[in-house]
């Protein structure tokens, strides 16, 4: 089954999701191929998305890049100050732009997955073609970056955290839920941590712990490890329903096993089954 690849190559993580795909492709575990790879910057944008660029160029795989830095940089400025109407132009322009570059692929493949992609789709792209998004939190829970996820999960004293793959559309974090997976984030072992929150909470804010510690809060570092741990997994479950045919797509609709599955799939037991059997390995 091939798919498409998008990602902005902010980062180490978007380097490793795309790395640890290509192995469970070569080790027959996704059968699967990535019939190409759209990034949004290109060489000389930032280092973090070079070596992105480069490692795509070494293992061979079909790259589309096309900087978004670089397009129309007026209409983009207008539209960050302020100008949610002058931004939307700006995507919807840039992204029929890569429509236009990526015509030959789209129509090979049944959907594309957004991969650590950092823009706002426009939504005529979303309109006519199927996307999927990783978001690191369960469906219905909070909306944005992972960073602002994680500090919601600690500002709603929340039960669990997750992953889910949505469809995409016009609204942001909001589509349609494909799969997902949850994990508890108030384990015995994690207490202390909640406890250590507390006691900060009682003489200053939540924003002044962000401003303070930022990512190396442990609390917020513990969070973020466990629901990152299964991002991976879910989606390599989730292409490999897709590919074996357990997933399908009826317009936007998300079937599993032939039956409407609204609310998304519950891929949890799996997803543990998954990091369980990779540990014995080790």
């Amino acid at each position: 089954m091939p798919i498409g690849w998008f990602s902005t190559g902010r980062d180490e993580a978007a380097l490793w999701l795309l790395e640890e795909t290509l192995k469970a492709i070569s080790s027959g575990f996704l059968p699967i191929e990535i019939a190409f790879v759209f990034c949004n910057r290109e060489k000389g944008d930032a280092p973090q998305s070079d070596t992105f660029l480069d490692y795509v160029a070494k293992v061979g795989l079909p790259l589309v890049a096309f900087s978004s830095r670089r397009f129309l940089p007026e209409l983009w400025r207008k539209g960050k100050s302020g100008d949610e109407e002058t931004m939307k132009e700006w995507r919807r322009r840039y992204h029929d732009e890569v429509a236009r570059r990526l015509e030959p692929f789209l129509k090979k493949v049944p959907f594309s997955l957004l991969a650590g992609y950092m823009l706002i789709i426009s939504d005529e792209f979303c309109d006519a073609y199927t996307l999927l998004n990783l978001h690191p939190a369960l469906p219905g829970g909070p909306k944005g970056a992972w960073q602002d996820v994680m500090w919601e999960l600690i500002r709603q004293r929340a039960e669990y955290a997750g992953a889910q793959i949505h469809i995409v559309t016009p609204e942001l974090d909001s589509g349609p839920p494909v799969t997902y997976c949850r994990v508890s984030i108030r384990t015995p072992d994690m207490l202390p941590l909640w406890e250590g929150m507390e006691q900060k909470l009682k003489s200053q804010t939540l924003e002044a712990v962000i401003a303070a510690e930022g990512e190396q809060e442990p609390l917020f570092a513990e969070i973020r490890s466990r629901q990152l741990a299964r991002e991976v997994p879910l989606i390599h479950l989730t292409l490999k329903c897709f590919a074996e045919g357990k997933l399908s797509f009826h317009g936007k609709m998300v079937y599993w096993e032939g039956k409407p599955a609204e609310g998304g799939v519950d891929l949890t037991e799996e997803v543990e089954a998954f990091l369980s059997d990779r540990l014995q390995k080790r």
